[in-house]
């Protein structure tokens, strides 16, 4: 049963109650407004497909992305930077707004907003990423399962072409300013493919040497693989002095960016970066072997074919070949 009552000249405060459900009460501006919700609420009721909305309309996009960040960013691996992120989004105007109000257009106009501020494609998805992962766990985790995810339909930032930077005549001078210690390092990625991230991780109990091969955990894209040795990567880690702490290299993440960059300088380099050297390598496991595209994602732990498409044409004359009758390792 509705019952609209007149609080003001311009308040009209209805409230429904049903036997079997919550009571609801709601303001609006006009008698109209009230009769109409008032109509769709009992229709609901009656039909059993009323849906309680109470707790979207009254939990912000700002509480929900602080309930994210206690309940599941602790989990992730890089949960600091994570917290970081969703800390600056909260200060933003969609955060304000009520997850049951939030549309497509909303996280439209935060993107432009961002946009405007001069943040990157991939750092405007990233921020979405994180919106996004708060909606699906109020839908699947915090009982608002009648909740769309605005982020799903908004259109997002195109990324740009990721880099081509090759090293080709630039190896010998770059190998050349390497110190000593640091050269394995740049060898090593070369011949690998790995993340930075990676080859300061790897310890020394992760290395198989008999099996030729080097186990990697959990990496940048959440999953673990094992990682092939060539006979020089082999000949490179059997080279190394063993340290107490167990790694392998004896760097960190951001001494190996530190040493690229000084590398880079004394070898008088434009443009180089340690991330580099993995597009190097993936290149040239392109150009010089006779591994298919699912091997080489395998060794390189690229997360989607789509991420290595860009390589494809690297094997043109291969394919020629093939056309042309030469069998696959011929």
């Amino acid at each position: 049963m509705a019952s609209i009552e007149k609080r003001g000249p311009y308040q009209y405060r209805c409230k429904v109650r049903r036997k079997g459900f919550p009571p609801l009460t709601k303001t609006f501006s006009t008698m109209a407004l009230a009769r109409e919700w008032a109509g769709k609420v009992e229709g609901d009721q009656k039909l059993g497909s009323y849906v309680d909305r109470r707790e979207a309309d009254a939990v912000s996009l700002h509480e929900a992305l602080e309930r994210y960040s206690q309940e599941y960013i602790p989990k992730l691996k890089h949960a600091k930077r994570e917290k970081n992120r969703t800390a600056a989004i909260q200060i933003r105007s969609i955060a304000r707004l009520a997850l049951s109000v939030i549309r497509p257009k909303d996280v439209a106009d935060f993107i432009r907003e961002r946009e405007q501020e001069g943040a990157s494609s991939n750092t405007i998805r990233l921020d979405l990423a994180i919106i996004s992962r708060a909606f699906e766990a109020a839908i699947s985790d915090w009982g608002m399962d009648f909740l769309p995810n605005p982020v799903k339909k908004a259109k997002k930032p195109r990324l740009p072409g990721g880099r081509t930077r090759r090293l080709l005549e630039d190896e010998e001078t770059l190998l050349k300013a390497c110190k000593e210690k640091f050269r394995p390092v740049v060898e090593f990625a070369l011949e690998t493919a790995m993340r930075r991230a990676e080859i300061a991780e790897m310890t020394w109990e992760n290395v198989n040497l008999q099996r030729r091969s080097v186990f990697l955990g959990i990496t940048k894209n959440t999953e673990s693989r094992t990682v092939p040795l060539s006979p020089r990567a082999l000949e490179i880690l059997q080279g190394l002095p063993r340290q107490l702490s167990g790694s392998v290299f004896g760097f960190s993440k951001n001494q190996i960016t530190d040493h690229m960059r000084r590398t880079v300088k004394r070898a008088g380099l434009e443009d180089l970066r340690f991330h580099d050297l993995r597009h190097e390598a993936t290149s040239r496991f392109f150009e010089n072997t006779d591994l298919d595209v699912m091997e080489i994602k395998m060794i390189t732990g690229h997360k989607s074919m789509q991420m290595l498409a860009r390589y494809a044409h690297l094997r043109a004359d291969r394919l020629a070949d093939r056309l042309a009758g030469a069998r696959r390792g011929g």
